[in-house]
């Protein structure tokens, strides 16, 4: 037997009812020292060690409409498809280097 993966956005859910809020609300007033961690094993150095953030961070998209030197278009599309996706993470590595050296690119 096969399992389908079941996806839904934000807005396919439906709205949160008057209860849903004022549950919601009440478990929020709670302090932290009510809430009951018993089923939940702590975690160790161990478990951390090979943790990598934000490795499911998928960052939102704009579409833009930008002018390349032509050749700099060929040299991208030279390396097949995805050519986009290559153009977005050279420019992602670029403005991750200017951040860590605190230039603003």
């Amino acid at each position: 037997m096969s399992e389908k993966m079941v996806s839904m956005k934000l807005k396919d859910l439906p709205p949160l009812t008057q209860a849903d809020h004022d549950r919601l609300a009440a478990l929020a007033a709670r302090p932290d020292n009510e809430i009951d961690l018993s089923d939940i094993p702590a975690l160790t150095e161990e478990d951390w060690k090979n943790a990598v953030r934000g490795k499911h961070y998928r960052p939102v998209k704009a579409q833009i409409t930008a002018s390349l030197d032509k050749d700099v278009l060929a040299w991208l599309k030279a390396g097949g498809r995805g050519y986009q996706t290559r153009m977005n993470a050279i420019l992602r590595r670029e403005m991750l280097q200017a951040r860590a050296s605190g230039s603003r690119g």
